[in-house]
């Protein structure tokens, strides 16, 4: 969907007009009352507890947090529109392919900019018709230097001997692996959908495959405690780790980092709209991204008063943005159930 669609120019652009300014949030009018929203879980789901809730609560909002996988969050939306039930949450935190289907699927509901102070402070490609990006997941290698060395390519996971057995992988419920089965797929297919191709790899070089895993919090735990050496990563899966005291390191492959946008929705028959409203106010605001974009969490921020911090500075060098890797998510939630199958299939056995 073109709404969400965000291009590497677009993105520097807002990255270079950050300032130093940090206003407060406020908007016209006040949303009293309650309002659950979905999150990823994990870091996600503790930082939004700390940060997000005390900012909401201060404006006279109670804001319940739900963590969910995206895939989780569109089936309970999807099932209780089915049972002609009220939505089990009022807002979602999806990307644009999970906003594709959502929007497919009549469960989402447009956002009214006037009630969203900080509109203003995002860059266009973070103004959807939906909701505000607030941030960009940039991806690549998380890796324990005391397990194996510095990966450089895809290439290296599957013919370097030292990573034989030793790159944990997960299935096609994670956006994040979706990214790099599809730049696998580039490097041994015929293109970023050819996931025969990557299929095919798997069985070819089964020696090769390290631990199969349902979740990325259960890759983060075997990365912490030596079991693992390399697993597809974010940037803010790494500054978790560290917070953590863990032997862990980000890279971008050779060919770039996939990256995408992570948006706040609003779903159709939300309770208090009102109230949605000022939660995406307080996460686009620069005193929540400012706070956010430092350890443990780190999340890139798309409020252009936010000057990027060291850290993320680090991972974020003029050749990384220069290389990010966007996919076509239309075409992803198009096969992605059969992918899944496959999967489970061929690689889990």
């Amino acid at each position: 969907m073109p709404d969400f669609k965000m291009n590497r120019r677009q993105f520097g652009l807002g990255l270079a007009a950050a300032g130093l300014s940090m206003p407060m949030l406020s908007r016209p009018g006040l949303a009293a009352g309650s309002v659950t929203v979905a999150t990823f879980p994990n870091a996600w789901e503790q930082a939004y507890r700390k940060v997000i809730v005390p900012m909401l609560a201060a404006k006279g909002t109670t804001l319940t947090i739900a963590p969910a996988l995206t895939t989780a969050q569109i089936a309970k939306v999807l099932a209780a529109k089915q049972g002609s039930a009220p939505p089990p949450y009022d807002a979602l935190l999806l990307s644009p392919g999970d906003i594709d289907i959502a929007v497919k699927n009549d469960l989402l509901a447009e956002v009214d900019p006037s009630k969203i102070s900080n509109w203003s402070k995002l860059a266009p490609a973070s103004q959807g018709k939906y909701g505000p990006t607030v941030t960009l997941e940039v991806d690549g290698f998380a890796y324990n230097p005391d397990v194996v060395p510095k990966p450089t390519s895809y290439k290296d996971l599957f013919e370097n001997p030292a990573f034989a057995g030793k790159v944990s992988w997960t299935g096609f419920d994670s956006n994040t692996a979706i990214e790099f089965y599809s730049e696998i797929a580039k490097v041994y297919g015929s293109g970023p959908y050819d996931m025969d191709a990557v299929f095919k790899l798997f069985k070819d070089k089964k020696d090769f495959l390290g631990p199969i895993v349902d979740t990325t919090s259960h890759q983060m735990t075997m990365l912490q405690q030596g079991e693992i050496g390399v697993f597809m990563a974010s940037t803010n899966n790494v500054a978790q780790l560290k917070a953590l005291g863990a032997k862990a390191e980000f890279t971008s492959p050779d060919t770039g980092s996939p990256a995408v946008p992570v948006v706040i929705v609003m779903t159709k028959g939300a309770t208090n709209p009102d109230a949605v409203h000022e939660y995406m106010d307080a996460a686009i605001s620069a005193d929540a991204q400012n706070v956010l974009q430092m350890p443990p969490t780190e999340y890139i921020p798309t409020n252009s008063d936010v000057k990027l911090a060291p850290g993320l500075a680090a991972y974020l060098t003029p050749e990384t943005m220069s290389k990010l890797v966007y996919l076509d998510w239309g075409t992803v939630a198009q096969h992605r159930a059969e992918w899944t199958k496959q999967f489970d299939r061929v690689v889990k056995g």
